[in-house]
């Protein structure tokens, strides 16, 4: 199936590593025109370099902190400079600290809000305007499954991210007449640098080894394993093409059926 995402631009953040660049990889692997960033330089720069080597396609890598309006306003402003549009918006930043209730602090629920909402808030206020101006677009939020199955001792991703689902609901409707689409995904385990982290805290908590861990997490999924993230990419480059034109406003799991709810 042609996806209809050649020359499309396509803005991925937290692109250096883990869900954010296997994305930005299959847009590439599209034909997709990439702007990626990161807070890190060096990852950033890495990334690229391998997209590049892997795809042929022009790659635009723009380090941005996306917690800094300052930093989201530049990298637009880049995006705009090279491309003259924005075609599709993949809102993605790391995970909020791990923890339960009782062990999080005030600040660290402020963090996990500017990290995880205020910055797909952000990210949106800045493009919708080049968005509108062409005629439309599409946005997709990455979350976590947390949102319809809350996990241990994530309280800060349970709770911050549902109110990006929240955005994104709003938002579908709210855009649908300019010609925009806004749907959110919710990845469940997928072998990541983040996964890793929340299983070694897990384990700690637990008092058993990250093996033990891991088998645990992958007896709750029915395919009984993690997702590679690739399957993951694969899933939001079609969500957020033309090929899915008339998909809005949905929040779509990509878990393997961790979450075992209907809805």
């Amino acid at each position: 199936m042609d996806l209809g995402l050649r020359d499309k631009v396509a803005v991925v953040t937290g692109a250096s590593r883990g869900l954010g660049k296997a994305v930005a990889l299959a847009f590439a692997r599209e034909g997709a025109r990439v702007a990626i960033s990161a807070r890190g330089p060096d990852a950033l720069r890495n990334a690229a370099r391998e997209i590049r080597e892997a795809t042929g396609v022009d790659v635009l890598a723009t380090t941005c902190d996306v917690t800094i309006p300052e930093s989201i306003n530049g990298l637009i402003d880049e995006v705009i400079s090279e491309y003259n549009r924005i075609d599709i918006l993949v809102t993605n930043a790391g995970g909020p600290a791990p923890g339960r209730f009782i062990d999080v602090k005030i600040e660290d629920w402020e963090a996990a809000i500017q990290l995880n909402l205020m910055s797909a808030v952000r990210l949106c206020y800045t493009a919708l305007p080049y968005m509108r101006r062409q005629g439309g677009g599409s946005i997709v939020m990455m979350t976590s499954f947390t949102v319809k199955q809350p996990e241990q001792a994530l309280v800060l991703s349970n709770a911050v991210r549902l109110a990006v689902v929240g955005l994104a609901k709003t938002l579908a409707n709210e855009l649908g007449a300019d010609g925009i689409r806004v749907n959110a995904v919710a990845p469940g385990w997928f072998h990541t640098e983040r996964v890793d982290q929340l299983i070694r805290d897990r384990a700690i908590r637990q008092n058993i080894s990250v093996q033990q861990v891991t088998e645990n997490i992958t007896r709750q999924i029915p395919l009984g394993r993690m997702g590679r993230p690739e399957e993951f990419a694969n899933v939001v480059v079609f969500l957020a093409s033309p090929a899915a034109s008339y998909v809005n406003g949905v929040t779509l799991q990509i878990d393997g059926g961790i979450v075992k709810g209907v809805m």
